[in-house]
């Protein structure tokens, strides 16, 4: 069986005329789903593309043209019953696009055509943005609101008078007395920033996030309930008339600003533009600033500023003849996953990427897109062979808007997180209720080495002076180094090759190298890098088990019992130390020369700061605040980041800070530093 094909070119592609009514059948159906139900079934790109596929029919075939074609009305035919209809005294037209500057040229010709210009002529356009909003025809009798309703077909919409007076922006009552009837059309759009504050609060409530802002603010303006509207941060910006019952200015721009003057807002991005080339210009300008505005526009309209000539132009059923959208690139189109790959970031993160088939959206072809997380996926519901809308609003990062299930094939399968890492082979370990997944592998895997040696050798760790950003990226694209126990083999003759390392800085290095073999089991635990494995942790692990070996030897449940140690981290700092290759560079490590003298580890009662909790702020002259820290944990206590009632007391040195004005005020004793030594002195005596 053959399937009906709504673009030429296909196989089995039907007559011109069966071709023709599927479109207007499509095009109908995606006029209710956008119109009527906000929740658009395909992009703004696939809907004109195949609009303007009809109308190059209709204009090859005119007796072929249905009375309910989609090209000589606007909007879709059936209507929502949650509203009561509204006749509009005036149509309200859609208008027709340019796509291209070839388009934009066709229309220019036909204007000076209709108007027996010259050629040479610059007509006077006034240009403002189209907003990516909901049309709204505001109607005013001396004055006064009294009715709001949507554009729906253009003849008939629908009323929304209570919930468009929740919106801020609209006048209740004109600045200026206009008498009689005057009929004021614009745009409800919702912000980038309330789109974003909206879709957060339906997530936690359980509910289905909108699509997009324009989806979002139609929504919005559909409750049966205005008190929810009015809980929906809407803007209203106003560019036109319809029916109206006073004189109007005789030029599009000073109509704007009129309406201004009653109290409507206007775009402050218009701008008066007069010829092909200023056309352009303000084009390529609004297109440049699209990406940082807080409202989704997709083009610019222009509209001939002599309203006599406007008049003199008329309609078409659909559209003025005297106005156009010049659209922006697609910010939304539609492509097919072909596949998803895993890439490991520098901290081990295994970040899933979409492949899909290359397609022109916002202005530049994408063919990869980020998907986040396995939770991200879930949630879109995104299977391998699946139809996607894929969406690129200005200069920012594409993404996956939705997928199409009604086009999902019979074959898609479920993506699924690797179990080994993809680089490396590690295991690939994601700690329950966390969204992000990692690779184990962090001394071993290519991925991560850059910063593994970084942390490795930062002060808090095995403290290797000298040896920063730019000294690890020569060392690993020169192949000196690959693992952290690489470090330890290198020479000054080695290291003189590099650029700008002399004899001096090469001997410097590798001096600071060889002080850092001379180290304590808690910073060696702290900067093999385990994750979740802090100092704090670090240090606990190695007052618990008192040597690496009985460490390695611990098996998650017996890794709880130590202090702090939950779920997670054991079976983090497990699944770390049973890795063969990790095991391979901590005894290439031990076999460099690295140690520290084996803590004896003593029953917490015997710890005389046991059960107490520090906190350590400003700074101390005598030693270093991680060498006051690690001195109190070998005591027994707790050293803390933030103060609490629970805090025993607070070491304040020098320009101690905010740290030291809340122990004041939740009322914990204050140590200087010499209080601290004298703790030291009477302590640490006692143990020996």
């Amino acid at each position: 069986m053959s399937t009906l094909s709504l673009f030429p070119g296909e196989p089995d592609e039907p007559s011109e005329r069966a071709r023709l009514n599927a479109l207007c059948d499509a095009l109908e159906a995606h006029n209710f789903a956008y119109y009527v139900l906000d929740a658009p079934t395909i992009s703004d790109a696939e809907y004109d593309a195949q609009l303007r596929a009809l109308q190059d029919l209709e204009t090859r075939h005119p007796e072929w043209r249905r009375a309910d074609s989609p090209t000589q009305r606007v909007g879709s035919l059936q209507r929502t019953t949650l509203f009561a209809p509204v006749q509009h005294r005036e149509p309200l037209r859609s208008l027709d696009n340019a796509m291209n500057s070839g388009d934009w040229d066709a229309f220019y010709q036909r204007l000076t055509r209709a108007l027996n210009a010259p050629a040479t002529e610059s007509l006077a356009f006034c240009a403002e943005p189209k907003f990516d909003g909901l049309a709204i025809n505001l109607t005013y009798e001396n004055g006064r609101l009294t009715t709001a309703a949507t554009r729906g077909d253009g003849d008939t919409g629908e009323e929304v008078t209570l919930n468009i007076r929740t919106v801020p922006s609209v006048p209740q009552r004109l600045a200026r007395a206009v008498p009689g009837l005057l009929e004021v059309r614009g745009e409800v759009v919702m912000s980038h920033a309330a789109f974003a504050a909206l879709n957060a609060t339906q997530q936690a409530a359980g509910e289905k996030p909108f699509v997009n802002p324009r989806n979002a603010a139609a929504g919005s303006l559909r409750q049966k309930d205005p008190r929810v509207t009015a809980r929906r941060p809407l803007e209203f910006f106003a560019y036109g008339v319809g029916a109206c019952a006073v004189p109007l200015p005789e030029r599009q721009w000073a109509l704007l600003d009129w309406l201004g003057e009653l109290g409507f807002h206007i775009s402050d991005l218009r701008a008066a533009v007069q010829g092909r080339a200023a056309v352009l210009a303000y084009h390529e300008k609004l297109l440049a600033q699209r990406s940082g505005l807080d409202f989704d526009i997709d083009g610019a309209v222009f509209k001939l500023d002599d309203r006599a000539h406007q008049a003199r132009l008329g309609h078409t059923d659909r559209a003025p003849r005297w106005a156009i959208a010049f659209k922006f690139p697609a910010e939304e189109a539609q492509s097919r996953l072909l596949a998803v790959d895993f890439q490991v970031g520098r901290t081990g993160a295994l970040t899933p990427v979409a492949r899909i088939e290359p397609v022109f959206v916002g202005g530049v072809t994408v063919s990869n897109i980020t998907l986040h997380n396995i939770d991200e996926i879930r949630r879109k519901d995104i299977h391998l062979g699946d139809h996607l809308i894929v969406r690129r609003a200005g200069d920012v990062i594409p993404e996956i808007v939705r997928v199409r299930p009604e086009q999902r094939p019979a074959d898609a399968a479920e993506i699924t997180l690797p179990r080994q890492c993809p680089v490396c082979g590690s295991a690939v370990v994601r700690p329950e209720g966390e969204a992000v997944a990692r690779c184990s592998g962090g001394l071993f895997c290519p991925a991560q080495r850059r910063e593994a040696i970084l942390h490795f050798a930062s002060r808090k760790a095995m403290n290797i002076e000298g040896l920063g950003e730019k000294w690890v990226e020569q060392l690993l694209g020169a192949g000196l180094i690959t693992h952290v126990d690489d470090l330890f083999q290198l020479t000054p003759d080695a290291l003189q090759h590099l650029p700008r390392m002399g004899e001096k800085s090469a001997h410097n290095l590798i001096d600071a190298i060889t002080q850092a073999k001379a180290t304590t089991l808690p910073r060696f635990l702290y900067a093999l890098g385990i994750p979740e494995v802090g100092e704090v942790t670090a240090a606990s692990l190695a007052a618990h088990f008192g040597s690496l070996d009985a460490l390695k030897a611990a098996d998650p449940a017996t890794l709880q019992a130590v202090p702090d140690v939950g779920p997670v981290v054991a079976e983090e700092v497990h699944t770390f130390l049973a890795q063969t290759h990790n095991q391979a560079i901590i005894d290439g490590l031990l076999s460099a020369g690295i140690h520290w003298p084996d803590p004896t580890p003593a029953p917490a009662s015997a710890q005389p700061l046991a059960g107490q909790t520090f906190v350590l702020t400003g700074s101390l002259s005598q030693m270093t605040r991680e060498t006051a820290s690690e001195r109190l944990r070998a005591l027994g206590a707790k050293v803390s980041g933030s103060v609490s009632a629970k805090t025993t007391a607070v070491i304040a040195g020098e320009e101690a800070g905010s740290k030291r004005d809340k122990a004041e005020a939740l009322g914990i004793p204050l140590l200087d530093e010499t209080a601290l030594l004298a703790l030291f002195a009477t302590h640490e005596a006692r143990q020996d």
